[in-house]
């Protein structure tokens, strides 16, 4: 697309007739040079209609699910920086400008909207969501080395750099902690910014299930963990398997010292087994490790390529207005 936005805000939505002009407006006054993007998932209410009213520009997703709506929104708009931010009126449009100028005068590649160095606890009345969230955060944190505050945040803040080279894989909720670990693993800018939370309004209805969500973020925690860090996944489990042939081998071994037989010849073919399988499985995690290192460098040049494609849209807009 030729259209250039100097901010973007992008809101996906499913069901939220009930705050969706208020968030649209808020927006729109917060940020009165962004473009308000309002992609309706199959919603039953009126969600589009109130949105187009309030004046953002509505466009839709058939296949259900957040991960598939951002994949289309992150391909269909350009934007020297982008706000994502759900509907349902939990996060303050306030917050908005600090976000944006991470990105547009800081050079930050994703920013955080931190609800859980604030209000979040005490305002949020689902106290497994609180658990999960904390679980969540300590797991990213922990596996990949970091310091990301809020894991699962809905209002963040990304450049054009980022929002081009991330490949969208999920197709529900797991999609922030996708995020979340692309910009760890690829070496991005990531910045916090605290902000508040607030309840959803009465008569908003959450679409994330605590526990049939919770396991897939974690199932996809898993998965993460072992696509971008294989040597790390596959060592522990060759460790595993290796602990587990030397518990098999020890009784074995110690009956030969002393009687010089080896009866359990079943018990010795596991722990030969088990030792086998431990290496193969180091030199897979090897082996993997070197294709990451492959692929790292494959995305360095997709990110250069991606700086100089908002360069020309940046010089081509420029261009445009001057004429």
């Amino acid at each position: 697309m030729n259209h250039l936005d100097k901010v973007a805000v992008l809101i996906p939505c499913y069901n939220e007739s009930r705050t969706i002009e208020k968030v649209v407006t808020d927006f729109k006054r917060a940020l009165p040079e962004a473009s308000v993007y309002v992609y309706d998932n199959n919603s039953t209410d009126n969600t589009g209609a109130l949105a187009e009213k309030a004046g953002a520009i509505v466009r839709t997703e058939p296949l259900q699910g957040k991960g598939n709506v951002v994949r289309r929104m992150f391909r269909e708009i350009d934007a020297l920086c982008y706000i994502m931010i759900d509907g349902d009126d939990t996060y303050p449009a306030e917050a908005a400008r600090a976000l944006a100028d991470e990105v547009l005068f800081h050079q930050a590649d994703m920013v955080v909207g931190d609800r859980l160095s604030s209000t979040y606890f005490s305002q949020n009345k689902r106290p497994f969501h609180n658990f999960g969230n904390t679980l969540v955060r300590f797991s990213i944190n922990r596996l990949f080395k970091t310091k990301i505050r809020d894991i699962m945040t809905g209002y963040r803040a990304f450049s054009y750099e980022f929002v081009k080279t991330f490949p969208v894989l999920s197709k529900g909720f797991e999609i922030e902690t996708e995020m979340s670990i692309h910009a760890v693993d690829k070496n991005m800018v990531i910045k916090n910014v605290v902000i508040d939370y607030r309840d959803r309004p009465l008569g908003s209805v959450s679409k994330l299930n605590t526990f049939s969500d919770g396991f897939k973020v974690l199932k996809t925690i898993l998965r993460l963990y072992r696509d971008y860090r294989p040597l790390s996944f596959f060592g522990l489990v060759s460790l595993f398997l290796a602990a587990l042939s030397g518990l098999f081998f020890l009784p074995v071994f110690g009956e030969y010292l002393a009687t010089g037989l080896v009866p359990r010849y079943p018990t010795l073919i596991v722990c030969g087994f088990c030792a086998i399988a431990a290496l193969l499985t180091l030199f897979s995690g090897v082996i993997l490790q070197t294709l990451i290192r492959k692929n790292r460098q494959d995305f360095e040049f997709r990110l250069m390529e991606a700086h100089e494609r908002r360069r020309q849209l940046v010089h081509r807009c420029t261009n445009s207005q001057s004429k």
